[in-house]
Formats: C-alpha cells, sequence, structure tokens
C-alpha cells in the first residue's frame, strides 16, 4: 500500500540526478543520459506529476572543461569549476527538454536562502509559480559564491529542502547504489536489502556507508539524513539506482524499486519546517537532564535555568542546536537571546534575568513554538 501512495497516488515529485549518473566518469557530462532523464521526467508530467529537478554535475563539467582530472580541493578552484559548468549543464537541459516543448528554469540557492525567513519564502514562491506555470525548475547549490558557512552541503540535502519549500509528496534520490543495505555491500557480501522502512528509523544512519566515488560528493549517510529531512515535511523518498532502465517511469507504476523510506502520519508545521530545514546552526546550548527532560517528555520550552554552558556566537533569532551532557543533539530552535547573553544566564530563574542582564526579553530562551526535536 505504502508503494502506492507515495509512488502512484502522488502528484508532486523532487528528483535528484548524482553527479555519477550525469557524468562519464569525470569526463564531462552524458548527454546520452541527460536526454534519457529529460524524457522520463516529461513522461511523468504527461501523467499529471509535477517535478523539480536537483540536478549536480556543474563541477564535474567545469573540471571537464578546464581539462582537470581531479576534483579541485581548493574553494576558489571548486566555484570556478562550477561557474565554467554550471552554463554547460543548464544548457544540455534546456536543449533535451525542448525537444518536448518543455521550459526549464535555473534556481541556484544557498544555505542563506533558506535560514533568513523573508528569503526562504521568496525561494518557496518562486519555485512554486514555476510549478504553476508549468516549468521544470532545475535547482543547484550556489556553488560559484557559497563557502562553508553558507554551504548547504550536498546536493541529496538540497532535495530535502526543497521538498520542504514546495511541500513535495515524493523525493527520489538517484544514485549508483541499488538503495539501503543493513551493511555495506561493496564489502560485505552477506548485507541484506531494506526495500522499505520508516524514515526516522535511528538505525538506518549507521547502516549507510561513505562516499563511493570522486566526483560526487555525498554518500549512502547523506541520501538517509535528507529523507529524515524530508519527512518531517510530510515527505516520502526514494533511494534508488539511476542505472535501472526507466527507473521514474517504473516508479510510477508501482514497481517495488528502491528502498522507499516513509514519513510519520505527523507534519511540522510550516515554520517548524522552515526551523529544521536549516542546515547549520549559530551555537550550542548544553542543558542538564531536568530540560533534556521538559523537551522530549513534557512538551514545554527551554528556560534558562536547565542550560548549564553554551558555545558559539548567535545573535537573537538564530537556529542553535540543544545538546544533552554527552553532546547529542536531542532539539533546534531560535533563541531569544544572544550568546553574550545567554553565557550570562545560564542556570538562571527566568524571574532573575532582569537582575543579571538589567532587562527583561522574554522568559524562554527558545519557545516551544520555535522548538523543533531531533529523532
Amino acid at each position: 500500500m505504502s508503494r502506492i501512495k507515495y509512488t502512484q497516488q502522488s502528484q508532486r515529485w523532487i528528483v535528484k540526478i548524482g553527479s555519477a549518473l550525469l557524468t562519464r566518469d569525470g569526463e564531462g557530462l552524458d548527454y546520452a543520459a541527460i536526454a534519457d532523464w529529460a524524457g522520463q521526467i516529461t513522461a511523468l508530467r504527461e501523467q499529471g506529476i509535477e517535478v523539480v529537478l536537483v540536478s549536480s554535475g556543474s563541477v564535474a563539467e567545469g573540471m571537464s572543461r578546464m581539462g582537470w582530472k581531479v576534483r579541485p580541493t581548493t574553494l576558489p578552484e571548486l566555484q570556478a569549476a562550477a561557474a565554467v559548468g554550471q552554463a554547460g549543464l543548464i544548457q544540455t537541459y534546456q536543449t533535451e527538454f525542448q525537444k518536448y516543448q518543455v521550459q526549464v528554469a535555473q534556481i541556484l540557492l544557498t544555505h542563506d536562502d533558506v535560514r533568513h525567513r523573508l528569503r526562504y519564502l521568496n525561494a518557496r514562491n518562486t519555485l512554486r509559480t514555476l510549478i504553476r506555470l508549468g516549468t521544470i525548475p532545475i535547482v543547484n547549490e550556489n556553488d560559484t559564491v557559497a563557502f562553508e558557512e553558507i554551504r548547504l552541503g550536498d546536493n541529496d540535502t538540497l532535495g530535502a529542502v526543497v521538498a520542504s519549500l514546495v511541500e513535495a509528496d515524493l523525493l527520489v534520490i538517484l544514485t549508483d547504489q541499488k538503495g539501503l543495505y543493513n551493511k555495506d555491500p561493496r564489502h560485505n557480501p552477506d548485507a541484506e536489502f531494506i526495500s522499505e522502512g520508516a524514515a526516522m528509523n535511528p538505525d538506518y544512519v549507521s547502516f549507510a556507508g561513505a562516499a563511493g566515488t570522486a566526483i560526487g560528493s555525498g554518500g549512502m549517510a547523506t541520501k538517509v539524513k535528507a529523507a529524515r529531512r524530508a519527512a518531517r515535511a510530510g515527505c516520502a523518498t526514494v533511494i534508488v539506482s539511476g542505472r535501472e532502465k526507466d527507473v521514474l517511469t517504473r516508479l510510477r507504476k508501482g514497481e517495488n524499486l528502491g528502498t522507499l523510506l516513509t514519513p510519520d502520519d505527523s507534519k511540522l508545521a510550516a515554520r517548524k519546517q522552515w526551523i529544521a530545514g536549516q542546515t547549520q546552526a549559530k551555537g550550542t546550548l548544553y542543558l542538564d537532564d531536568g530540560a533534556v527532560n521538559a523537551l522530549l517528555r513534557l512538551g514545554k520550552s527551554l528556560l534558562p535555568v536547565g542550560v548549564e554552558r553554551c558555545e558559539g556566537n548567535f545573535e537573537r533569532g538564530d537556529r542553535v542546536d540543544c545538546a544533552d551532557a554527552q553532546g547529542r543533539v536531542i532539539a533546534r530552535g531560535l533563541c531569544n537571546y544572544a550568546s553574550k547573553d545567554v553565557s550570562l544566564i545560564c542556570k538562571t530563574p527566568s524571574q532573575s534575568i532582569p537582575e543579571v542582564l538589567g532587562y527583561m526579553g522574554e522568559a524562554e530562551l527558545i519557545h516551544r513554538d520555535n522548538l523543533v526535536l531531533e529523532d
């Protein structure tokens, strides 16, 4: 029933295609493969599916055009490769989709576009408008300007962010592996394949292995984490081999391909989706056992009295992580005080905040409405 619900009855898909499927082992774009993807996506559209494409490949294409055989390690060279390659990537998609009279649109995002509420809403509105107009939005990280502090990190994560932005039903992560196993099948012949499971199953992250090629930037672990992120927005994920012939149209028919990771029944409210969608924290609050219990089991807000210490440099309204005594992140949220003030009011009852700071902001460090629990 899950396969039917999430593949045959869904109406909005995010399709993420990795570098290994779009390039010829680092020798530039595989034009025949891109032509095939364009044909499959067009076939989905003809069946009433709205598709947003998250595409890797710009750095690999730039490497080819620059004659580089090894992926650059310095940020300026990576940005240069992305700048050169992005033009070729979008031109190729434009050419292939034009054969079906389908218009494409290029969207380049960074973490700042997700972190800032107004920019987040602008990105969401643009994407939804493009979908309504019948285009194929092609999304990539803006690698030409992104640096570590504003990077989303990889296109698996980007796919999950976009799924939340447009409230997609299904995220399809196309990779060079069959799907998720309980062990790395490349090194364990007894590895068992996982056909379906809950995206929030904590065992799945530990099952996942590392990246398998020198071209891409993500491994199976990033795909499982992306599925968890998408699940918070009520979106299911299929991790499946892009080497399978006609894989997208076969998924639509309900074939049992890849690993289907399903969301819980509950769906985060839009504001909490935005908080959960932010991939970087400005700081960390370390909580005592009482505060951990209040957040996880009692559904309470975070008060300063339950915070042992804080790390990082953040301002009021920035996203911070909340960790237990062992350093395990249990929640994330928007802090009501800057780090310089939090450091002063740690372990302080709320009624004593004015005595310490000389002013009274909010009684809570993080209000429950601005708090998202980690599963």
